[in-house]
């Protein structure tokens, strides 16, 4: 047998031999395994993730509220009702009218503050001045500035719109009664004192006129 013819013979029993061993070791393919198909194998599970929808604090009313207390929750359906609502402009309005209306009702003239008081609280007011002037009293006054504004509650109701938000103040001012014969009957006119006050304000939200009124004092 020629050389050539030879390793014919040795290739072939070589080839058949590791063809044997590949199907021992790997098995073969019958009709019950199925088969399968690039990118289709397995189609990807849906899986549905119920996410919390946390909204971004509210800075405005973190600032002035505890969160989630009744006062933040009043805040928040008043800005619903009325998006451009802000508690920080508010304070800002009511300090400066805290300081108009007290100082015009120890002087006795609210012509020029009558539009922000209500007509229970104005007429309050009316009936101290009237009985100062009928006893002959006469009031000198002075504000010094406020040393604090804070709001102290809200309140709103849905139905109404109608919206009460209480802030506290501590002013400072120098107050001086006088009798008839110019004699100091209640204050001093040299020394300042601290004004402390709860004052709510109430408005219907989303109403053409932005003005509060103050409808209590305490």
């Amino acid at each position: 047998m020629s050389n050539p013819m030879l390793q014919i013979l040795v290739l072939a029993a070589i080839a058949i031999f590791l063809i044997l061993r590949l199907r021992g070791v790997l098995g073969t393919r019958d009709g019950f395994e199925p088969t399968q198909t690039p990118e289709e194998t397995v189609a990807p599970r849906r899986f549905d993730v119920i996410e919390g929808t946390a909204e971004t604090p509210d800075t405005d009313i973190a600032d002035h509220a505890e969160p989630g207390s009744a006062t933040a929750r009043a805040l928040a359906a008043m800005k619903e009702v009325e998006p451009g609502f802000a508690v920080g402009p508010f304070l800002s309005g009511a300090k400066s009218a805290y300081e108009m209306i007290l100082l015009a009702f120890e002087r006795g003239d609210l012509s020029e503050v009558r539009g922000f008081l209500a007509p229970a609280v104005a007429e309050a007011f009316d009936g101290v001045i009237a009985d100062r002037k009928a006893r002959g009293l006469t009031t000198e006054a002075q504000f010094l500035g406020t040393r604090e504004t804070a709001l102290a509650a809200a309140e709103f109701n849905p139905q109404t719109r109608l919206a009460e938000l209480s802030v506290r103040f501590v002013g400072e001012m120098i107050v001086a009664t006088r009798d008839a014969q110019g004699n100091v009957v209640d204050g001093d006119p040299r020394s300042a004192r601290k004004q402390r006050d709860v004052w709510t304000f109430a408005r219907q939200m989303g109403s053409s006129d932005p003005n509060w009124q103050l409808v209590a004092t305490a």
